[in-house]
């Protein structure tokens, strides 16, 4: 009974000790795939509630029918620059509830804003000047 005792203590002091950050972190990487792109981003402090995502990747698109490119199914790889400001307004929240705020997680307004380049176009079809 005192080994299960003393093994429950232990077990709680270390959950305990963790510390809860209640600001936005300085700096996260990452990369995302999905059925329509590939994107790499970067999310940066601004201050303790409001950080910075900009995010660099090749957004993807299907096409065809019978009036587009005589009757076949295309596909299509372009550029995207997108540029994204978050406020996290709960963070001091989840922390004194000792909620998981690691990795910037919790809830956020952002307004996300994209540019998609005229650089080059990646496709299994030639592109056709009207």
């Amino acid at each position: 009974m005192k080994k299960t005792i003393l093994f429950l203590t232990l077990f709680a002091l270390t959950f305990s000790a963790q510390s809860q950050n209640d600001s936005v972190e300085i700096s996260l990487f990452g990369i995302q795939t999905g059925v329509l792109g590939v994107w790499v981003h970067n999310e940066s402090k601004l201050s303790d509630e409001i950080a910075l995502r900009s995010e660099v990747g090749l957004d993807a698109g299907l096409f065809g029918g019978s009036v587009f490119y005589d009757g076949g199914t295309g596909y299509l790889l372009i550029p995207t620059i997108t540029l994204e400001p978050r406020w996290y307004y709960n963070l001091e929240k989840r922390a004194s509830k000792s909620r998981n705020t690691a990795g910037n997680g919790g809830n956020f307004v952002s307004l996300k804003t994209s540019f998609l380049p005229d650089w080059f176009v990646i496709s299994n079809y030639e592109t056709k000047s009207q």
